[in-house]
């Protein structure tokens, strides 16, 4: 098994565990929408999402899949997939892609694109809610929560949500930054906070005493905690978005046990390598990097795996809206694998059998254990 090309085949055969994604949009989209899903920008694009690494992937490993030659050109591809229709074309891809278990931020867009029962049956997996802490919040100050109340219902509705639902996210990279006040708040400060933030009218969450009380309600529920960091869209300072300016706050929930999630990590994935590497309940993964960087995605799987220990690297896609991300982040993600490997097989700086432990850990059996999930 000293071949890329046979590393590639035995990691096609497991079935993986995404633990960081969300929904596909069912109905039918146009170019512009398209290419509008293709990339991580919020911001009206002048170049081709085609002529990006992911839509070059996407032309490579999902353009066979509808019926059509590797590397065809984007309108061609676009006029085959409207054709197919997007169920069809979600079906295809999903199920290519082998992908056994959905982790679903539900958080985002939840009225455009399925729910987590939809995106499984796609393929016929299984879907678990992963619950958005500031979304949680914000629908609270919507419903008429009061400011004295609001740190004991919002414990309260964190709890009922996490009796189906296998973990939380936050967006603190987002909505202030990780270079965040470590500390717990105290209930008076967050009653200032919340009352603040419900006279200002805001439906957006950014207080940060109101976010770190979110978090520490999440940490002592003791699910894991899944976290943006780094590369994202253009409401994210990416020099705040380092993971090792969090470090307070990791060294404050050691003894919490509560596992921190560290998501995409690009282009501080040797960061968070290294805090998975000393901290005991930190993990990480390089899902939408890996992703959207295609080809390249060698390059930066290979980082993830420098210091972490391997049981701690976790896999993902992050795809929304577009099967085509997860259909991509998959196979890249693959291949990155297959390639680190085969490399090290080569060299004899691993042996046979622990190259296919890894890649089940790697792939799948660290997510299941993390987030308790049963095998399959």
């Amino acid at each position: 098994m000293d071949k890329p090309d046979a590393l590639i085949d035995m990691l096609s055969t497991i079935s993986a565990v995404d633990h960081h994604c969300h929904g596909v949009i069912e109905d039918a989209i146009d170019a512009d929408r398209f290419q509008s899903l293709a990339t991580e920008s919020d911001l009206p694009q002048t170049a081709d999402a085609f002529d990006s690494p992911v839509g070059v992937a996407i032309r490579a490993e999902c353009a066979p899949l509808l019926g059509l030659p590797r590397h065809v050109d984007g309108a061609s591809y676009l006029g085959a997939r409207a054709e197919l229709g997007p169920r069809e074309v979600t079906r295809r891809l999903l199920s290519a892609a082998n992908i056994s278990t959905y982790l679903v931020d539900t958080g985002y867009g939840s009225d455009d694109i399925t729910t987590p029962a939809e995106l499984a049956g796609y393929s016929g997996g299984e879907a678990f809610e992963i619950v958005r802490l500031e979304s949680l919040a914000e629908r609270l100050a919507r419903s008429g929560c009061t400011a004295s109340g609001f740190s004991a219902t919002f414990r309260g509705e964190l709890e009922s949500a996490l009796r189906t639902a296998v973990g939380v996210k936050s967006i603190m990279a987002y909505r202030y930054g990780l270079d965040f006040d470590p500390a717990r708040p105290t209930e008076p400060e967050i009653r200032s906070a919340v009352d603040q933030w419900l006279r200002s009218g805001e439906p957006r969450l950014t207080d940060p005493v109101v976010l770190r009380a979110l978090l520490w309600a999440a940490v002592d529920a003791g699910r894991p905690i899944q976290m943006h960091v780094g590369f994202g869209d253009s409401d994210i300072v990416l020099h705040r978005c380092d993971p090792t300016r969090m470090t307070e706050f990791l060294r404050a929930t050691v003894s919490s046990g509560t596992p921190i999630m560290l998501l995409h990590n690009y282009p501080f994935v040797r960061e968070a390598g290294y805090l998975a590497h000393v901290y005991p309940h930190v993990y990480l993964d390089t899902g939408l990097a890996a992703g959207f960087s295609g080809a390249s995605a060698t390059a930066i799987v290979r980082q993830s795996l420098e210091i972490a220990p391997f049981t701690k690297v976790l896999f993902s896609t992050d795809a929304f809206g577009l099967p085509e991300l997860y259909l991509v982040g998959a196979r890249v993600h693959r291949l990155a694998l297959a390639r680190v490997l085969g490399e090290w097989l080569a060299a004899d700086a691993i042996g046979e059998a622990d190259a296919r432990r890894y890649s089940e850990l790697l792939l799948a059996g660290n997510a299941r254990r993390v987030y308790g999930l049963n095998p399959r």
